[in-house]
């Protein structure tokens, strides 16, 4: 399963890839934060035409058109284009994002950064992989040393969930902070030891499935901002090395 996976992701990562600095059509959501591209929808199309022929029983959650529901063991969670904002503007950070569930147990994850070519992968038990690399997260254990990441939900201006204060009292604590625009790539570096943490608030399970699963098996801890288990519809999640865990989690703590 994991191949075709990595084959359809790839496939999805050629039509974003051809389609970025083109003029495409723009489309708005909820908000002017929250944008959809023609491109998003093409990406997504071609994901769930896949699964349909390849996996017909199985369920799919995507981004853009929602619950495809097949009553099955099994649901593929997709986002097409994690990172619509990057892409629109021409900033090439953005990637395909895909993660299984099986009998609700996250079992495989891919995300393609479409603009370096880095496929990561994993199958729970496997370990996780960057183009054939081993992944194993940083081995700092030295918040002031940390140089972690985040982002901002589409609502920001609301301050859902203390995100102001939270990031203010990491900017007070960490070595440095960076915000790249796609929740997906921020955990891969996660796993890759390029960030020692990451933090964020007001996700959805498309952002969060496949990362989730890359970070654990690249050796990371995932927890919601308590320490406690997350499963990927929650709407905190804080993936470190394990080293800097406890200590963000202090400093996440909002009286």
């Amino acid at each position: 399963m994991l191949d075709k996976v990595i084959a359809i992701a790839r496939e999805a990562g050629e039509i974003i890839r051809d389609g970025f600095g083109k003029n495409f059509l723009v489309e708005y959501k909820t908000n002017v934060s929250n944008l959809v591209t023609e491109i998003d929808k093409k990406s997504e199309a071609k994901i769930i035409e896949f699964v349909k022929k390849e996996f017909p029983g199985h369920s799919i959650l995507a981004e853009e058109s929602g619950r495809h529901d097949s009553s099955n063991e099994y649901l593929w969670i997709i986002d097409p284009l994690d990172g619509t904002t990057n892409f629109a503007h021409g900033l090439p950070i953005f990637s395909v994002s895909i993660g299984i569930q099986k009998n609700n147990e996250l079992i495989c994850g891919v995300v393609y950064d479409v603009m370096r070519d880095a496929m990561y992968a994993t199958e729970k038990g496997g370990g996780a992989f960057c183009n054939d690399r081993k992944l194993h997260v940083s081995i700092n254990d030295d918040i002031k040393k940390s140089v972690l990441v985040t982002g901002f939900p589409y609502n920001v201006h609301d301050n859902p969930d203390f995100a102001y204060e939270r990031f203010v009292a990491f900017l007070k604590t960490a070595g440095a902070i960076r915000r790249l625009g796609s929740a997906a790539i921020d955990m891969c570096y996660v796993a890759e030891g390029v960030f020692d943490g990451f933090w964020e608030v007001s996700l959805n399970a498309w952002d969060m499935a496949a990362g989730k699963l890359i970070v654990e098996e690249a050796g990371g801890i995932v927890t919601d901002f308590e320490g406690r288990p997350m499963d990927v519809f929650q709407k905190q999640i804080l993936a470190t090395n394990g080293k800097v865990h406890e200590i963000m989690i202090d400093t996440l703590r909002i009286s």
